[in-house]
């Protein structure tokens, strides 16, 4: 079983993502691959257009390539992607 740090420090484009929660209402329920990532959004191709997503202030679930999902919040993934990647985390639970 893949530990939540293991999974934070992942690289996400080309996984499937969907947003569970968010405080614009208007991402809610966006789904598809993920196919840009920069310090503080995810990029997601929704139906054929990019849409733009606000990492802070949302919850995505990430479905892996062996079918696993996992829920998690956008403030545990902020930063840039090669920087999450070397870091260490601070366990917190």
């Amino acid at each position: 079983m893949r530990t939540a740090a293991a999974f934070v420090q992942r690289e996400f484009i080309g996984l499937k993502a969907k947003v569970i929660r968010s405080t614009s209402s208007l991402n809610v329920g966006i789904s598809g691959t993920v196919v840009d990532e920069t310090r503080n959004m995810i990029v997601i191709r929704h139906k054929g257009e990019d849409k733009a997503i606000v990492k802070e202030t949302s919850v995505f679930e990430f479905t892996l390539p062996d079918a696993t999902k996992v829920e998690i919040e956008g403030r545990a993934i902020l930063g840039r992607p090669e920087d999450r990647v070397k870091k260490t985390l601070k366990r917190q639970w």
